[in-house]
């Protein structure tokens, strides 16, 4: 196995694990390192997929007790119930359109300036967003109504724009809709469960003919970068959250996206679609 392809693997898992949960878009990274590494062919994409998953497993691994409880007493206890069915109601919206215009948006959007502008308009709606005063109606996941849920849904869908961060629309948008800072994030994190899951699976079947067990060391590498570094990112968020806002991943986002339109529009990188 080629050393460097397996040190391309690891950092490839270590942005997709520490992105994927905050609102910086780990799609976004992913874009630009794969860039940077000459890690963006049809087998680098189909390596983004398989690592994505690792970073579910880190999320279903943190909340294993809240999971394996909700899954347990989804038949005779009427909350567990219904966060089973606010997750699936706010997986749909992102379902039904990302069947319809998912191939049309990879083929148009899926490139370096589009995620940068992204990064910087993204980053203003935070700034937005914190400055406002949250009225909080929802102060716990199983408050969340079904209307609730289909608001973070809806929210979530602006995620198909490379560059504006699921985990970014759902958390700001949960906020915005009247749930505290602390059950937007929470709510994210089991939404990311179906959305991502699915998702691989459904990319997975899709690239099937490029599945090879050459690849399984790359893979395994990339899988442990991800699930690592994504635990590590879960379990520091839910602390930060407690006291914090999300302004700082607001500067770090303009900042990020101002230098990658810089150096794509001098020619200084060349940012491969």
């Amino acid at each position: 196995m080629d050393i460097m392809l397996l040190v391309k693997a690891a950092l490839m898992g270590i942005v997709e694990g520490l992105t994927e949960f905050l609102p910086i878009s780990s799609t976004g990274h992913l874009i630009l390192a794969g860039s940077l590494l000459d890690f963006n062919d049809e087998r680098g994409k189909l390596f983004e997929i398989v690592i994505q998953s690792a970073a579910i497993l880190a999320v279903v691994w943190e909340f294993r007790a809240r999971i394996a409880s909700v899954l347990a007493g989804a038949g005779r206890d009427p909350k567990a119930r219904q966060l089973l069915v606010n997750v699936g109601i706010a997986f749909l919206p992102l379902a039904v359109l990302g069947l319809l215009f998912g191939k049309f948006l990879k083929s148009h959007l899926f490139n370096a300036p589009t995620v940068a502008i992204t990064f910087v308009l993204g980053a203003f709606i935070i700034l937005w967003a914190e400055r406002r005063d949250h009225a909080v109606r929802v102060q716990s996941v199983d408050e969340m109504s079904a209307l609730d849920a289909l608001k973070v849904g809806i929210a979530q869908c602006f995620a198909l724009i490379p560059g504006t961060s699921r985990s970014g629309a759902t958390i700001i948008g949960g906020m915005l809709f009247g749930l505290s800072r602390q059950v937007a994030t929470e709510f994210t994190f089991y939404l990311a469960i179906p959305t991502l899951g699915i998702a691989s699976l459904y990319a997975l079947y899709k690239e099937r003919a490029l599945l090879s067990a050459d690849d399984l060391g790359m893979w395994a590498v990339g899988m442990v970068a991800a699930f690592v570094s994504a635990f590590l990112c879960v379990r520091w968020l839910l602390r930060y959250i407690s006291t914090h806002t999300f302004v700082p991943f607001a500067w770090y986002r303009i900042a990020f996206g101002v230098i990658v339109l810089a150096t794509w529009w001098t020619g200084t990188v060349v940012w491969a679609d």
